[in-house]
């Protein structure tokens, strides 16, 4: 249950005045339909209209506030024209403008013959100075009452910043003073105030420099916002690690078979993985654990070992992958690796139907196939495994929670691995996967030479598919990448059809295949396949390719518009080349002039191959985004925390929740209730929910 004290934030934004259903509707748009929403909805801005200048010395393209007298109204002639109140001072004319107006409102506003205080942003027109739509028009007594520090903040069409603001206003008379939850010392030594002061300094700026994120009022909310993520990811870790689990317990014989017949050497960072998984998969706790690591540093390889121990075991190994094509090429590399150990692979997607597809249920459930490798088909109804002990979860963050635990929940209590092969910053790994343990894959395979990376404006097209062409007289096979599937009058970018088309006419038309995410999945299937095994010399894609799409002889890489990709997937989409032991190529071809980031990114690219390197720097360029689809995460987004700026207070807040749910995992007493105050406030139910006394 909620406590009592919040329901008032929790109420719908009607209840607030002026709030009627149609406005309500555009706030909820905005920020959401609760009260708590609009608190939780930081100004991104602030109008300063302690600046008071006259119309001759205003600067243009600034928002200025000046006073003078109303002068003449000025019609629209013709539809479409706007209708202008002419305006003086001392030094000059000025002209608000104004499109679709009312005479009569604009006649009382501003009545002729008297003065005027005007803000907004100034303009100039040819020799004509003016203002168009002026967000504040007021007599110099009513302006003499007004605050001349405004927060802005964000409006949608039908919606005025006047109204948010007495939304804001509204919003904070329904908030309570809160228990305090963090502990005395820590506001100390950062100088916090308490929740409701700092809830109120934000909505009260006294200029730009307020709303900086080391402001103590923000810093203090921003922690807050953390702490309850942090506090509930911790929750969630120690109930599912109490939750008892099975002992998988093997003599590593298959494992053994397997590591022996390898058509690698296992890296080192591959076998501490796999003794970290090892030691989960014995112990009679759950494993939840996320193994990531850099393009190509194997994480496969690792799920390979995993399965093995668990088939030495008894029980079965699903393998979920977020595409057909992922799901069968994992179906493939396992069965390689596997099979001369004695374990059997199967794949299981949408594409299977019927005879056959029933033969691969009546194995699953007879328990004669060891690993299945599948899409979200294998977590839907009538999908039975005799004995389903572990869980791998590829790609992860391209499922939801419910997807995953549908799938965990076709087994009893099994152990969950999931893989990503983006590497994250640490900072973000703990207010992501803060629930889980963590195996890190830092190393590649021996032989791997990075591809050489290159830059070329888009101007040398017609050399580069020169170059294309000498690449596969020499045997080469190449990928091309595009940024969209088709042609489009709103766009510049280039398509992936449009060039698929120029490529055969240069090259040849067998030998240019194309590949995109509108493609029926076995025709994508189809022809990955085929340029896998050398059918093609070309392959024009969009991005469907950055995830499944594994051909160890291609090597070369171009990607058009590379400016418009974010490092991460330019990293991701690179690491398909390279995969074998013949140097290999990467061009970024790039549209000119380029902005500081974009260079930034591109010239990164040049410089390292190394993903952490790479993660770190994109996550510094871009900010957090949602580079691990934070939004299927099943947890809130943050609102009054920057994952950038405030990155230091992720380390502060989990290290407090893991003491507070070690010493007191069941949140008991006065300070564990304002401990659960705090997790409803910001949606953290589930953590909550976890707890057997509450």
């Amino acid at each position: 249950m909620r406590p009592e004290i919040l329901f008032p934030l929790f109420q719908d934004v009607t209840k607030l005045p002026g709030i009627g259903p149609r406005l309500a509707t555009l706030v909820e748009k905005v920020c959401g339909g609760r009260i708590r929403d609009i608190l939780f909805t930081p100004p991104t801005g602030v109008v300063d209209r302690s600046r008071r200048v006259e119309i001759a010395n205003s600067p243009t393209g600034e928002i200025v506030t000046l006073t003078a007298v109303v002068e003449t109204h000025i019609p629209a002639q013709r539809q479409g024209q706007p209708y202008k109140v002419r305006m003086r001072d001392e030094t000059g004319f000025l002209h608000l403008i104004f499109f679709h107006a009312r005479k009569d409102y604009l006649a009382k506003l501003l009545p002729e013959g008297e003065t005027r205080v005007v803000s907004g942003k100034l303009e100039r027109f040819g020799s004509e100075i003016q203002i168009v739509h002026p967000d504040l028009v007021a007599s110099e007594d009513e302006a003499s009452e007004m605050a001349l520090i405004e927060p802005v903040y964000p409006l949608t069409a039908g919606l005025s910043a006047k109204v948010m603001r007495r939304a804001v206003e509204g919003a904070l008379t329904f908030l309570p003073v809160l228990p305090e939850w963090i502990p005395g010392d820590v506001r100390g030594e950062h100088g916090w105030p308490d929740f409701k002061a700092a809830m109120k300094a934000l909505h009260a700026p006294e200029g730009a420099v307020s709303l900086a994120p080391d402001r103590p009022e923000r810093e203090r909310l921003a922690f807050d916002e953390i702490f309850a993520r942090q506090l509930a990811l911790q929750i969630v870790r120690a109930r599912r690690r109490a939750q008892p689990g099975r002992a998988l317990e093997a003599d590593g014989t298959r494992v053994k078979t397997v590591l022996a017949k390898a058509p690698f050497k296992p890296t080192g960072a591959q076998l501490r993985a796999f003794e970290d998984i090892r030691g989960d998969l014995r112990s009679d706790a759950r494993m939840t654990r996320l193994l990531h690591g850099d393009v190509g540093a194997g994480k496969t390889f690792v799920a390979a070992l995993a399965a093995a121990h668990a088939a030495e075991a008894g029980v079965q190994t699903a393998i979920m992958a977020p595409t057909e094509i992922l799901a069968r090429q994992h179906a493939k590399t396992l069965s390689q690796i596997l099979e001369p150990a004695g374990i059997s692979v199967t794949a299981l997607t949408g594409r299977d139907k019927g005879k056959a597809r029933a033969a691969i249920l009546e194995r699953m459930v007879a328990g004669s196939v060891n690993v299945v490798c599948g899409t979200h088909a294998l977590f839907q109804d009538g999908i039975e495994f005799a004995d389903l002990g572990l869980v791998v979860i590829d790609e992860q963050h391209r499922f939801g929670v419910s997807d995953r635990m549908r799938l965990t929940s076709k087994g009893h209590r099994p152990d969950t691995l999931v893989m990503t092969a983006t590497p994250i910053p640490r900072t973000l790994s703990l207010s992501v996967y803060g629930d889980l343990d963590v195996s890190r894959l830092d190393e590649k395979p021996a032989g791997r030479i990075p591809p050489e990376t290159r830059l070329a404006s888009m101007d040398r097209l017609d050399e580069v598919v020169e170059g294309v062409r000498r690449a596969i007289g020499r045997g080469d096979r190449v990928y091309w990448v595009c940024p969209l599937v088709e042609e489009s009058e709103m766009s510049e970018l280039s398509a992936a059809e449009d060039r698929w088309r120029h490529l055969r006419a240069a090259l040849g038309d067998e030998r240019v295949g194309l590949l995109h995410g509108r493609m029926k999945p076995a025709e994508k299937e189809d022809i990955a396949t085929r340029f896998r095994a050398g059918e093609m010399d070309v392959l024009v894609a969009t991005t469907v390719i950055e995830v499944g799409v594994d051909a160890p002889d291609a090597t070369v890489m171009i990607i058009e518009h590379a400016e418009r990709f974010g490092l991460a997937q330019l990293h991701q989409l690179r690491g398909r080349v390279g995969r074998g032991d013949k140097p290999s190529s990467c061009l970024l071809l790039y549209k000119g002039p380029l902005g500081d980031t974009a260079r930034a990114r591109l010239e990164m690219m040049r410089e390292t191959d190394d993903g952490f390197k790479i993660a770190e720097e994109d996550w510094r360029l871009r900010g957090a985004g949602d580079p691990l689809g934070l939004r299927q995460s099943g947890l809130p987004q943050f609102r009054l925390a920057d994952l950038e700026a405030h990155s230091e207070l992720i380390e502060l807040a989990n290290d407090h929740a893991r003491l507070i749910v070690h010493q007191d995992p069941e949140l008991a007493g006065e300070q564990g209730d304002a401990l659960r105050t705090l997790l409803y406030l910001f949606d953290h139910d589930q953590g909550v929910r976890f707890l057997r006394s509450g």
